[in-house]
């Protein structure tokens, strides 16, 4: 690889990335994000909008009450629906959905890994069915990159095949060849194109290497050399432990750019995203928070609640005691438990805002102790509480 024709290019001219504040016992960070539509302060979560909604939350609910900062799209969903055609004749997916501040959008390389039986993978790309009709169609880096552009998101990613947390190393090695050869088409692409909508977008390769230490160290220092504004790590909670997981996050983090922040894809549950952060992340996302609101589990300060059990039919209390943790204390658990059980879809709605707004209630609160730096002793104590079964 040549380092002079492949550097990722159209870097945007204010700067991508401040580090502001790094722990002192362990490698916990604090930064800003800065976009054309507006700063993201690290550590951050992303609410997962896949075709162009955050499931059950209304656009003024997850700027008011979610206080969102940069949700998620999919490449795979809105490609299918609503399609390219008319996400550009609306202006790119911030104009069709109405939400104002940063977007970033998934490459459907986690859709390669999840059609099997539906998909053929090739050097050139992913021939793949579509889950809505069956039609046929293909990806290829070049085509991906052509599609993230017409999306119009800020931070774009790489095409990448993300394998099975359980795949052995053969597969792994393979998987990451190709992983590594599409980014270079993509970078290319990416250097050969321009911002459809007059807003600058940033590209993220992908680091994959499934759980084997010397693959993920030869894939971060193969992404690193691209020198680009933001960094992502794959294919991990897709079914390896989660000791595993941190292990591989510690190992990555110990070579990729300290100057670009981190994404950690796909992760997770609280405590997933905690101690993530204290190895050196800056961007998560998962579907955990507005999925599992809507299938009746709470996430509160003092753990997790099914809100479906008897035991919540009489507690008039608020739906968690930490009053910067819920979004309106109006409702009450006995309240949540009924609308539950009588399958109102306010339920749903209710717990999904909840959930949300307790995610980046918990990421701002770590990036608060991260510059007061306390964040070690906060976090140990914070773990403890958010590992209950209420």
């Amino acid at each position: 690889m040549s380092n002079k024709t492949t550097l990722i290019k159209h870097r945007r001219e204010a700067g991508f990335f401040t580090l502001q504040h790094t722990d002192k016992h362990s490698s916990a960070r604090a930064g800003v994000i800065e976009t054309d539509h507006g700063s993201i302060e690290t550590p951050i979560f992303m609410p997962v909008g896949t075709e162009a909604t955050v499931k059950a939350v209304h656009l003024r609910e997850l700027l008011d009450d979610v206080k969102a900062q940069i949700i998620l799209g999919n490449t795979y969903h809105l490609y299918l629906r609503p399609g390219l055609s008319t996400l550009e004749a609306a202006g790119g997916l911030h104009k069709f959905n109405g939400f104002p501040r940063p977007m970033l959008t998934d490459s459907g390389g986690f859709q390669v890994f999840s059609l099997t039986g539906i998909r053929k993978l090739s050097e050139e790309g992913c021939e793949f069915r579509s889950h809505i009709d069956g039609s046929k169609h293909f990806f290829s880096p070049e085509i991906v990159m052509d599609i993230e552009r017409s999306i119009g998101a800020d931070i774009m990613m790489a095409f990448d095949e993300c394998p099975p947390g359980t795949a052995d190393y053969q597969y792994a090695r393979k998987s990451l060849n190709l992983t590594h050869s599409w980014l270079e088409r993509c970078v290319k692409r990416f250097n050969e194109t321009a911002p459809r909508y007059g807003y600058h977008q940033a590209l993220f390769p992908i680091v994959q290497g499934c759980v084997y230490k010397d693959l993920r160290e030869e894939s971060a220092h193969f992404v690193s050399q691209f020198d680009a504004e933001g960094y992502a790590i794959g294919g991990l909670a897709v079914g390896e432990p989660a000791e595993k997981m941190y292990e591989m996050i510690e190992v990555v983090n110990a070579i990729l750019p300290t100057s670009r922040p981190r994404y950690l894809m796909g992760v997770g549950t609280p405590v997933n995203i905690l101690e993530a952060i204290e190895r050196g992340v800056d961007m998560f996302d998962c579907v955990m928070p507005t999925r599992n609101g809507r299938n009746a589990m709470l996430f509160t300060s003092k753990g997790t609640m099914n809100m479906r059990n008897a035991k919540w039919q009489t507690d008039f209390s608020p739906l968690d005691p930490d009053d910067n943790c819920y979004v309106d204390t109006a409702y009450s658990k006995a309240y949540l438990h009924h609308l539950f059980k009588a399958k109102e879809l306010l339920a749903m709605q209710i717990a999904s805002i909840h959930n949300l707004a307790f995610y980046l209630r918990l990421v701002k609160e770590a990036r608060a102790h991260i510059v007061a730096g306390d964040f070690t002793a906060w976090k140990a104590e914070t773990v403890q509480s958010l590992s209950n079964r209420l």
